[in-house]
């Protein structure tokens, strides 16, 4: 296969439109020396239309490289009576450079698909500091609507960080009265904030 490197634009080839056909039918037929002369009639346009199409060089020139093998291997389904020889080929790279922008462009859309499904999202501190500014103010509207005694045995044990037992030592209560005050006490904080609503 011959460089895709367009070569100077100009009439497709000498004879027009017919020898084209003629090129393409011989080619068809294992020429070698004919399909490089289609090729040097017909590069600079192959490769122009790629690049209009892809918009990239380097992809052009893949493009052009695949749509010549294609000629070469389909120039016998050819048919002069249906096109030029040139539209004939033109279609095959247009098909080519359509199928590879629509290649990228899936590319592309799996590539942002899975980035964002597996990144991780950015951490919002401002968010999370309002709702945690928030979730305390309930907690202390919810244990204002406690009695004294329930607010002091829960905050001990749940704030302080005591066991039951260093509550009722604390406040000089019967173990079971400091677990009675701590269980009621949350009852009343769970309705007052509406958890399990």
């Amino acid at each position: 296969m011959r460089s895709t490197e367009p070569v100077a634009s100009g009439p497709p080839a000498p004879g027009g439109p017919e020898a084209l056909g003629r090129l393409l039918q011989r080619s068809s037929r294992g020429d070698h020396a004919a399909f490089g002369e289609l090729y040097d009639a017909t590069a600079a346009r192959v490769h122009g239309l790629a690049l209009r199409v892809v918009r990239d060089p380097a992809q052009a020139e893949e493009v052009t490289q695949e749509a010549y093998l294609e000629t070469w291997r389909t120039a016998s389904r050819f048919d002069p009576a249906k096109g030029s020889a040139l539209s004939w080929m033109m279609t095959i790279v247009h098909r080519k450079a359509v199928d590879r922008v629509r290649s990228a462009e899936a590319s592309t859309r799996r590539d942002l698909t899975y980035h964002h499904r597996t990144s991780t999202p950015e951490h919002d501190s401002t968010a999370e500091a309002a709702h945690a500014s928030l979730e305390a103010h309930r907690v202390r509207s919810a244990l204002a609507a406690l009695t004294d005694v329930q607010r002091e045995a829960v905050e001990l044990a749940y704030l302080g960080g005591y066991t039951h037992t260093e509550v009722a030592q604390l406040l000089d209560l019967p173990l079971g009265t400091a677990k009675t005050r701590i269980r009621d006490g949350l009852i009343r904080l769970r309705d007052a904030m509406g958890v399990g609503q």
